[in-house]
């Protein structure tokens, strides 16, 4: 299976995707981005330096994943660690993801939601900031 990148989308050159995943319109990836296979990045999504996606991650339109909690970061995250995705995850449409973070394996991010801290596999996050409401079964 063959990736797919949209013509409307913006991955940089270093940014590598994996087989079977598709990249909306409008969606950034940015340097050294780690996308795995059968991914789908929906419209709009931002994905900046420093986030490592793992295989099978679906990511609803138009959310955001940070690099850096203060704003201009000027860099400095760079030697932080990476925020990490795990395989399974799905992430609904204009959640926010903070920087330095995991999402274990299979765990579901509700729609609007804030991500502020790392989140255990399985679980169900919801709100602003996320918090886990159920173990998915």
């Amino acid at each position: 299976m063959t990736k797919f990148i949209h013509k409307m989308s913006n991955v940089y050159e270093s940014a590598k995707i994996g087989e079977g995943t598709k990249v909306g319109a409008f969606a950034e990836i940015g340097h050294n981005v780690i996308v795995g296979k059968n991914c789908s990045i929906g419209c709009g999504v931002f994905i900046p330096e420093n986030v490592i996606v793992k295989d099978n991650v679906f990511i609803g339109p138009h959310t955001v994943f940070t690099n850096d909690k203060y704003a201009p970061s000027k860099g400095k995250w760079r030697n932080e660690p990476p925020t990490v995705v795990e395989d399974e995850v799905s992430i609904g449409a204009n959640a926010t993801i903070l920087p330095n973070i995991v999402i274990g394996k299979g765990a579901k991010i509700g729609a609007g939601s804030v991500v502020t801290k790392s989140v255990v596999s399985y679980a169900i996050m919801v709100g602003s900031p996320a918090r886990d409401i159920k173990e998915v079964k």
